[in-house]
Formats: structure tokens, sequence, C-alpha cells
């Protein structure tokens, strides 16, 4: 089966190389701004060997791992304390979704004013990216446990905070790990956005580069490694820890 669905995503891969190759071959485009597949593949071959794509691309994790560990931690919070405190829900909570839907891209005029064009606007950029999304996830964690559960649990004596650890937390972990693959999503688009503008290093910052000098070649090579590096990180490891986290508590057929 998995071997199937491999194929049919090798021969799309090679439809799309073609199409590709055919629009170039053409000459729909000019050259510097649509170049060939062989071109593409030349830059992101240079790219890796010369060692800037690795520069970039460690730079980037850096500034993804403090900005995403820092929203996760943030969020967190923001949603246990909405989840748990009806006022604070019925306060802050109805500005939770406006925030989140704010595109990311929008804030980083802001961390610009703030930080100047240095690594921790880009930082900043990718806490807030990633927070607002978490803090949803986790109040309806919260919000979302079955009533008779949290009533047997107190049946039996548990309250105050041995019912958060040993009956909230167990049962909106499903909640938890949705809202950790949301807040990859969101951090890696919010990193991009924030290097874009910034004065690098990173992908983002290298994309820019390639632009300014009409260099299409390594920005398609770079857009695919962004790619690439999106929906390994989503599809190989949050996807299945969290099929496997709603596999064990019975949310999927197995």
């Amino acid at each position: 089966m998995k071997f199937k669905m491999l194929s049919k995503q090798l021969l799309f891969l090679v439809f799309l190389i073609t199409i590709w190759q055919l629009v170039h071959t053409v000459g729909i485009f000019e050259a510097i701004v649509f170049p060939s597949p062989k071109a593409v593949a030349h830059a992101l071959y240079n790219g890796f060997m010369n060692g800037d794509f690795l520069f970039a691309l460690g730079a980037s994790f850096k500034h993804l791992l403090l900005g995403m560990t820092t929203a996760l931690f943030l969020g967190t919070v923001i949603g246990l304390i909405l989840g748990k405190s009806k006022v604070a829900n019925e306060t802050v909570g109805m500005y939770l979704i406006g925030m989140q839907s704010i595109p990311s891209i929008v804030w980083v005029p802001l961390a610009i004013m703030l930080f100047g064009f240095t690594e921790f606007s880009v930082v900043f950029v990718v806490v807030l990216g990633g927070t607002f999304v978490m803090a949803l996830q986790v109040r309806s964690a919260i919000q979302n446990i079955s009533p008779p559960l949290i009533r047997a649990a107190k049946t039996m004596g548990i309250s105050g905070l041995q019912l958060f650890y040993r009956v909230e937390m167990p049962a909106g972990t499903p909640y938890y790990m949705t809202g950790i693959r949301l807040a990859w999503a969101f951090s890696w688009r919010a990193l991009m956005a924030g290097e874009l503008l910034s004065n690098g290093p990173g992908l983002g910052y290298s994309l820019r580069y390639a632009q300014d000098y009409a260099r299409m070649d390594q920005v398609i090579a770079i857009i695919i490694v962004i790619g690439v590096i999106g929906a390994t990180v989503d599809h190989g490891i949050f996807s299945k820890i969290e099929r496997n986290v709603m596999k064990r508590w019975g949310l999927l057929k197995q």
C-alpha cells in the first residue's frame, strides 16, 4: 500500500518536472525569470556543497527552536488560564481568535521597530506566530474534557492539582499534540516571513538575497528546500506522533 502511494507521488513529481521543462523549452517566460529544472538542481547542489544552504538552515533552525519553544510555553500557560478561568475566557479569550488570524508577516514591521534588524526580531515574529494557535488548542483541551469524567474523579476524592495532573492533562493530550503540530506549521511560516525582511542569516534572508540579484535558480532552489523541510517535519514527525496519540486514546480506528 505504501509502495503504491509512493509510486503515485513519484509519478506526479515526474509529471510536474516534465511540465516545468516544457514551459521552459517553449520560452513562455525568459530564462532568467523561469530557469530550467537542471539549473535549479545545479543551484541546489552548489548551495549544499559550498555550505551556504547548510549555514542558512542552521540559523533558521536556531531561530525556530528559540521561537517555537517560547511559543509552546506561552501558549500552554495562556490556554490553561483561559480554559480554567471563565472570567479570563470571556474577556481575553474573545480576542484570541482575532490575534491568531493575523498573518505573521504583519508583525514584522512591529518587530523591526522594537528590536531593529536583529535576529531577535525574527524570534519575536516566530513566537507570535505559534503562541496563539497553541493557546487555542490548550483551551479546547481543557474545555472539551468529558464532564462525567471530572465528576467521577471528584467522587473518588481527586481534586485541585491532582485532578489536573491525573485527569485533565491525560484527557487533553490529543488536543495538545494537535496544538504542537499546528504551532510548528505556524511558526515555520512566521520564521520565513520574519527572515525575508531581516538582515540574516537564515533561509528567508537567503531567498531575498537571491531575488535581489535576480538568481531565480537559487530562489526556486530555496523554495524547494523550505517546502521539503516543512512537509517532512509535518508528515514525518508531528503527523505520526499525533496519529499514534489519537489511536492510543481511541479517537482513531486501528
